[in-house]
């Protein structure tokens, strides 16, 4: 008969009377979960960084959530972060708003989140959308963050909105078919186009190739009291705000800079120069999601796809900004 003392399992004795002896920490569970919680803290600062995601936004998560990577971040890696901040600005920052440097966002008193808040308001203003927004939607955003791929499924799945070509001086892709996905046209038939007024809109993309939108398609369609949506990029986008300020504008986002780098890097439809090129003009164009009235982001195609259509079919009706 076994001392009764003597675990079965042979872990040692215990001694009578002693307290129990914790349980084992799994180290290597909490060393893997510590370099997760990094790792998102770390992508998080360069959607910060990138402006795929905008500081209030961050704000928000944190004080919903202290223990997000939201909330973990450190004050200081915070405002780093932000555009035109370094070292010595953030260090007066903190010193103005009474925040010490070693605080993280979730960890923020109540004094301190609205010094905070306020600051930031105050600095990088969110921009509310516009009233009055009429049936002509704008579609823009970075390089690969997948406008043709929600525009095709628009014009796929809702067929009472008009979705316009583009004409283009690029060559085809694969798959791509003349007079539905672009009119792919050379130079001379593009700067007719400019010459007589026949393009809403019209620019010159990554310094290589001009992409415009047809005029009389667009007017027809919006005549007979109808819905369209341009897919264009950032430079067309404003050239239609000044055209038709009662545009409605839409900025599409990825979830996360990774994510649009491993977009652009997985479609292999450019080389490692042209994918550099596309990712800095992706930067400034990120920057400029502001100027839009609503912006959605494409976590999946269908969802991004209904969000653009409900702004479509009331396009004074607040959405949530990402």
């Amino acid at each position: 008969m076994p001392d009764s003392r003597t675990p079965l399992d042979g872990a040692p004795p215990q001694t009578p009377g002693a307290p129990a002896r914790p349980p084992e920490v799994d180290r290597v569970a909490a060393s893997r979960n510590a370099v997760a919680a990094r790792r998102a803290r770390a992508s998080l600062k360069r959607d910060l960084a990138s402006r795929v995601v905008s500081p209030q936004t961050v704000l928000s998560r944190a004080f919903a959530d202290p223990s997000s990577p939201a909330g973990t971040m450190r004050i200081t890696d915070f405002l780093i972060s932000l555009p035109a901040i370094g070292e010595g600005k953030r260090d007066r920052i903190l010193e103005s708003l009474g925040i010490s440097p070693v605080k993280r966002l979730g960890g923020l008193g109540t004094r301190q989140r609205v010094a905070l808040q306020e600051w930031l308001d105050e600095r990088m203003p969110e921009v509310a959308p516009r009233g009055g927004r009429s049936r002509l939607i704008v579609l823009a955003g970075p390089t690969a963050v997948g406008k043709g791929t929600v525009a095709a499924h628009i014009r796929d799945h809702h067929h009472d909105i008009h979705l316009s070509v583009s004409a283009t001086t690029r060559p085809p892709r694969p798959g791509e078919v003349d007079g539905i996905h672009y009119f792919f046209v050379d130079d001379a038939e593009f700067d007719r186009l400019v010459s007589t007024g026949a393009l809403l809109e019209h620019a010159t993309v990554h310094n290589k190739y001009r992409y415009g939108t047809p005029r009389e398609p667009i007017e027809r369609v919006l005549d007979a009291g109808g819905t369209a949506l341009l897919e264009i990029d950032l430079q067309g986008a404003r050239q239609v705000r000044a055209a038709a300020p009662d545009a409605t504008l839409v900025f599409l986002l990825p979830p996360s800079w990774d994510e649009l780098v491993q977009r652009l890097v997985g479609r292999g439809t450019e080389d490692a120069e042209e994918r550099a090129r596309r990712l800095r003009t992706a930067k400034v164009e990120l920057a400029a999601q502001n100027e839009f009235d609503y912006r959605v982001v494409n976590e999946d195609v269908p969802t991004a796809a209904r969000d653009v259509v409900e702004l479509a079919q009331a396009p004074s009706r607040a959405l949530p900004r990402a």
